[in-house]
């Protein structure tokens, strides 16, 4: 299998079992890569330029110069992660994105902001069985710090999601969550000014 298609095989949700040689060679074949990225990135100063650099070389894709990331950054990945354009991460945000991690432009996340894409089975025959499940995380959307985003959640264009909250399950555009774990607290008023 070609590392194209072992990224595209993720995303698709594809349970992964220990059994699954070939493609826990491919997973540790970008962690390892991940692990070296994040130590470069998280051990020494990096202007923006080298932090955007980084971040191409972490995730095999061109990051917009626009991007800005506050070290330090973590990630057992680093291959299934988008950026869009005017993204920003505080310090301390944790990635788990071996299922595919989407954030569009004008995101900006908090300190401390971990975004989980993978999951266990439940019974003790399944759980060294990793389901993974995509996050997808609209425009516009600020994440506040110490927030957690689960396996499987799109958040909504222009949403809020509250300092510390614990999402699991999708957030609707224009809207502000809060709570373990998150509940809609209100709806936000595009038209004001």
């Amino acid at each position: 299998m070609e590392m194209n298609e072992f990224l595209e095989f993720c995303k698709q949700g594809h349970p992964i079992s220990e059994e699954d040689k070939e493609v826990n060679e491919l997973s540790a074949r970008c962690s390892d890569e991940a692990q070296k990225l994040t130590m470069t990135l998280n051990t020494s100063y990096h202007s923006t330029e080298e932090i955007v650099a980084i971040f191409s070389e972490l995730t095999g894709k061109k990051i917009d110069p626009s991007f800005v990331c506050n070290p330090p950054f973590y990630t057992n990945f680093g291959k299934n992660i988008s950026i869009g354009k005017n993204v920003f991460f505080n310090i301390g945000c944790s990635f788990q994105d071996r299922g595919g991690i989407s954030i569009g432009d004008g995101a900006l996340l908090g300190m401390n902001v971990t975004i989980a894409t993978l999951n266990h089975g439940l019974s003790i025959e399944t759980r060294n069985t990793v389901y993974p499940s995509s996050v997808t995380i609209g425009e516009n959307v600020w994440i506040g710090s110490n927030s957690t985003i689960l396996p499987g959640v799109t958040i909504g264009n222009g949403s809020v999601v509250a300092a510390g909250a614990v999402v699991n399950k999708d957030v609707p555009a224009d809207t502000v969550v809060a709570g373990v774990p998150a509940k809609i607290i209100k709806k936000i008023n595009t038209e004001a000014k």
